[in-house]
């Protein structure tokens, strides 16, 4: 299937309009990527990959050659000065929570069944406890296989406690992929956790049932996100799967060969209006 490319302001307001029915409608997922933390003022947290690999090799020592890359980074340090100093190191990057902005509170007040957040930060969590609080929604997060082998995700409820069952009449499940800052220090950040997940997860055993449940015949729409690494094309393909057929990315810029490759696979409209254009049209009345 061809992604449709919007070519003009008006073509591009109208796609927006669609969208906000579909997430209006309980009708359409939010996916939203780190992209959301640069809106508004200059983030407490690192809002990019560059920018929390930046972070970790400030505290140590890595070779030169993997001091760029994320995954390497962290799986340097882990190796060599073992997997708590990973944690330790990800749990003061993240250890603020950024003020959730309006766009996060009104993704909050949808009581949308289902929203992935595809970063570290709590913002989105911060969001839903400021508007629902500590009733209606619960998250559920990925889990590294170095720390919790044979275990891939764990359920908090709105305080932050564990629960084993009753997550699945949560109105609204939050969905992190990757882990998250609170309530654990849940992270997939090194090359061995993402190894483990995706030798898994073509067949679906890390994603949570009730995601794929909640995902049967919705669309997506990513807010804030890229998808010019293989490994964010690869998660988002594999929580796509099996959803709907019509789904939405804000992506201002000009999308990379890889990028418009995968937006035409997976059927993805691209919306090309600044993060905060979009976001002033997905709420406007």
């Amino acid at each position: 299937m061809s992604a449709v490319l919007s070519t003009d302001a008006d073509t591009a307001l109208n796609t927006l309009l669609e969208v906000r029915e579909a997430l209006l409608a309980g009708a359409a997922v939010p996916y939203l990527g780190p992209g959301l933390l640069n809106l508004g003022e200059a983030p407490p947290v690192p809002a990019t990959p560059q920018a929390l690999v930046t972070k970790l090799v400030a505290h140590a020592t890595v070779p030169h050659k993997v001091r760029n890359r994320l995954t390497q980074a962290a799986q340097y340090i882990e190796n060599f000065k073992h997997r708590k100093t990973v944690v330790n190191l990800m749990n003061q990057a993240f250890a603020e929570v950024p003020q959730p902005h309006d766009v996060h509170r009104w993704l909050a007040t949808l009581s949308l069944p289902l929203i992935v957040e595809s970063w570290y930060d709590d913002t989105m969590a911060e969001a839903l406890r400021q508007v629902m609080g500590l009733a209606g929604w619960g998250e559920v997060q990925g889990l590294s296989q170095s720390e919790h082998f044979g275990t891939w995700h764990a359920h908090y409820d709105p305080t932050g406690v564990r629960v084993r069952s009753g997550f699945d009449g949560w109105p609204t499940l939050l969905y992190r992929p990757i882990g998250g800052h609170a309530p654990a220090g849940n992270y997939l950040v090194s090359d061995a956790d993402y190894v483990e997940v995706l030798t898994e997860i073509d067949i679906q055993t890390p994603i949570p049932q009730e995601v794929q449940a909640r995902r049967s015949g919705r669309s997506f729409v990513f807010i804030g996100c890229r998808f010019d690494d293989q490994l964010t094309r690869s998660f988002a393909r594999q929580i796509m799967k099996r959803s709907g057929d019509r789904h939405w990315a804000v992506l201002p810029d000009e999308p990379t060969r890889m990028e418009a490759r995968f937006l035409a696979e997976q059927g993805i409209t691209r919306i090309p209006l600044s993060l905060a254009e979009a976001v002033q049209g997905l709420m406007a009345a």
